[in-house]
């Protein structure tokens, strides 16, 4: 059952709910660090992140490029810049690739297409939760506006 192999995920890898839905861990921050917007951070960051069936990656963006690989199951992951763009993660075949990128400042959703998607998403230069946006109240009644796309990611859509 693969309920069975979520809950064995959540506890092998020590998993915590992130708020944007679903579960993850830190798996790693660089040692190394940059200059980015006048301040110095890490590098890069890695997560690895678990959407179980029936939940959803909410709108939300960060300040920084991030780069999703899938390492179980498959998902889509939906993201807006100037347009809207719809990828299909997972086994690599006919329309379905391995990773994306979502650009810097884009908002983006996911929700898993089978039983569960276990992801990693790296971020250049490194996440900081200072980084983070989830598109609430009227943020994300202008982002519907804008890109009705996201409405079944959105807790309006569920």
């Amino acid at each position: 059952m693969e309920t069975d192999r979520v809950n064995e995920l959540i506890k092998i890898l020590k998993m915590k709910k992130h708020p944007e839905g679903g579960y993850y861990v830190e798996i790693y921050k660089s040692r190394m660090e940059v200059k980015a917007d006048g301040k110095s951070r890490k590098a890069v960051s890695a997560i690895y992140f678990l959407l179980p069936k029936g939940e959803v990656s909410k709108p939300h963006r960060i300040a920084w490029d991030e780069i999703w690989h899938v390492y179980e199951g498959e998902l889509e992951l939906v993201w807006a810049d100037e347009q809207v763009h719809r990828e299909r993660l997972g086994k690599v075949r006919e329309g379905v690739k391995a990773f994306a990128c979502v650009p810097a400042g884009a908002w983006q959703a996911a929700k898993p297409l089978s039983d569960y998607a276990l992801v990693g998403c790296t971020v250049s230069p490194g996440f900081e939760w200072n980084d983070f946006e989830i598109a609430e109240g009227e943020i994300l009644k202008e982002l519907l506006r804008r890109f009705p796309e996201f409405e079944e990611f959105s807790s309006q859509g569920m």
